[in-house]
């Protein structure tokens, strides 16, 4: 049984946008400058904030989702990380109760309280109301203080507190500042790899924070769990090879935890620098940002034909979301410009500028059940028939999963530590029986 105690909520807001990412980034900079040790945690399937919340704490981050991760690894996570931090952050996903589920339904499974972030940009007294819906909406869920966001003025921060109903506290008010502004993209945040003066950018929200009241720290709990039972050695000795750079950077850490317990041994390579793949038995192409640098990776053709000879070879290759649109014949990006792929499937992946799929979904076998989730903006066209299907929990239609010789390739995000068993099937190409 693992026991510990730390100061821990998770920071949620009534929607998207209210700026709860950047406030939990800058929270976490701000006890880590204090000298504490931080941990924050993401709720729900995300890539893009987990890469900014790792610079701001200097710590891993790992997702926290009751159904994707499992609530026993949600609350074993969460018990392990009280045990060496001094703070423990979650940074919901959504408005507060948004989905199911939702990340109220965390911090209700955890014990933790929520501290909601309310964008009070065009708000007076109504920012009381808000705070007080928030509250008292679940009986479970424990709302102690919330903060205001995007201030105008002092006296707006003033106005906003004299609102507060009983029971609930400001516990800060957070002026309009560009130290608090974080560019974004069509998949969400930019990449924290490509974010020059990201550190410093940080240190600065922390001392805005800091100026404004948000030092104090949140509750203390205690968590406790028993530690999962490790995963059977079933990639003994198997070399993988990652792709990891800008382009192909969508990677869960509890996924690569998961090959190594396996027993894999991991090599990470970058498709838009390298000419070589490393020495490996099976390769990854997880989803990332192709489209963005479809014309690099068209040239590079030493990987292309590196990439082409592993698959020609029969060895096994895992493509995910943007792995998948390299593996086609053309990808078109958002400006209509057409670029030469790997070819390893037939068709075009075409940027359709706008969202085309979201949810949570899975893929059912006789191996297991991968959970994990779906969000593209790019549309596949081919000829190829789909030998499996995911199943949708919330959100778009059943993605279809391709299988050619020994690449497995979807649009699907899967979260490997949810079946090892079928993970392990595909990184050895043994064949994937879809359960009925």
């Amino acid at each position: 049984m693992l026991q510990g105690k730390a100061h821990a909520a998770l920071i949620s807001a009534p929607g998207s946008g209210q700026g709860k990412s950047m406030v939990t980034a800058a929270l976490a900079r701000l006890h880590r400058n204090a000298g504490r040790t931080v941990r924050v945690f993401k709720h729900g399937p995300d890539y893009l904030d987990p890469m900014v919340q790792e610079v701001a704490s200097g710590q891993p981050v790992y997702q926290l989702h009751p159904w994707m991760t499992g609530e026993h690894e949600c609350r074993w996570r969460l018990a392990k990380a009280a045990q060496e931090a001094d703070v423990i952050l979650v940074e919901g996903s959504m408005g507060l109760f948004d989905g199911s589920p939702s990340s109220a339904d965390l911090a209700i499974l955890a014990g933790i309280p929520a501290l909601p972030v309310i964008d009070a940009w065009s708000m007076a007294q109504t920012f009381g109301a808000v705070a007080q819906g928030l509250a008292n909406y679940h009986p479970d869920l424990a709302i102690h203080e919330v903060i205001a966001n995007r201030i105008g003025s002092p006296g707006h921060g003033k106005l906003l507190n004299e609102s507060m109903p009983e029971g609930i506290a400001l516990l800060g008010a957070i002026p309009r500042h560009e130290a608090m502004q974080i560019p974004d993209r069509h998949l969400g945040l930019v990449q924290a790899s490509e974010l020059s003066g990201l550190d410093a950018q940080l240190d600065a929200a922390a001392k805005v924070l800091e100026e404004a009241g948000l030092g104090r720290l949140p509750k203390e709990v205690s968590l406790s769990a028993d530690a999962p039972t490790p995963a059977p050695d079933y990639l003994r000795g198997v070399r993988i090879a990652i792709a990891k750079d800008d382009a192909f950077a969508f990677i869960y850490r509890a996924n690569l935890d998961v090959l190594e317990e396996m027993g894999a041994a991991l090599h990470f390579f970058s498709p838009l620098n390298d000419s070589t793949l490393p020495e490996c038995d099976a390769l990854w192409l997880p989803g990332g940002y192709p489209e963005l640098h479809a014309a690099r990776f068209s040239a590079n053709q030493p990987m292309h034909d590196a990439i082409r000879a592993h698959h020609w070879a029969g060895k096994p290759i895992l493509a995910e979301c943007g792995g998948l649109m390299s593996c086609v014949e053309q990808l078109v990006d958002g400006d209509g410009n057409g670029h030469a792929m790997l070819g390893l499937l037939p068709g075009t992946a075409r940027m359709a500028g706008k969202l085309t799929a979201l949810g949570l979904q899975s893929l059912h076998t006789q191996r297991g059940e991968l959970r994990g989730h779906t969000y593209h903006h790019s549309l596949l066209d081919t000829s190829l028939k789909p030998l499996a299907r995911t199943r949708k929990l919330a959100g778009s239609e059943a993605e279809p999963i391709y299988i050619e010789g020994a690449l497995v390739a979807s649009y699907f995000h899967g979260y490997f530590p949810s079946a090892p068993k079928l993970v392990a099937d595909i990184f050895t190409g043994q064949p994937i029986h879809q359960a009925e």
